[in-house]
């Protein structure tokens, strides 16, 4: 691995949600941290634990009345979505890397809402270490939703896009 290598990997970790990174690969080996990374503790197993910041909440209004609750239409109404949405197949990123619709910046997207992919056909491309990767589809169906900006970093396992599967 060589140093403009180094380069854009550290820029990835900065750019993204992950906290840490190691890679090795025969004599080599790097761990890189994020900004965010607080502390890491072994522990008697010998695995490493990583402490999170506690989530900051944003304080209420000390005169703020208590919302009202949804009439009961809404709660079926938003009960039939969910259960529609638990039919949904989730295209998970299989690695980390940049995200991109389409195959360059002055290209239609290889897919977008309401398409109708088949097992096989190419639905974005994920840029990792200056290789492009082409996502294939592992399913047949409709592209109910895309999860991600173009030109966005994502992280592995990652939901990119929620698919219909054709009955």
């Amino acid at each position: 691995m060589d140093f403009k290598e180094i380069q854009e990997l550290i820029k990835q970790v900065n750019r993204s949600n992950i906290s840490e990174l190691k890679i090795k690969d025969g004599d080599f080996e790097i761990t890189l941290r994020s900004k965010d990374y607080i502390e890491a503790v072994k522990s008697p197993k010998g695995n490493i634990t990583v402490a999170a910041a506690p989530p900051i909440a944003a304080a209420a209004p000390a005169a703020a009345p208590a919302p009202a609750a949804p009439p009961a239409a809404e709660k079926t109404s938003e009960s039939k979505k969910a259960e529609k949405e638990n039919n949904y197949i989730t295209i998970k990123s299989p690695m980390i890397g940049t995200f991109y619709r389409a195959p360059g910046p002055d290209k239609e997207p290889f897919v977008k809402v309401g398409d109708t992919v088949s097992k096989g056909d190419v639905l974005c491309i994920i840029e990792a270490m200056k290789l492009f990767n082409e996502i294939e589809s592992e399913y047949s169906g409709k592209i109910v939703k895309v999860l991600v900006e173009d030109s966005s970093p994502v992280e592995f396992d990652q939901p990119l896009f929620l698919l219909e599967p054709l009955s």
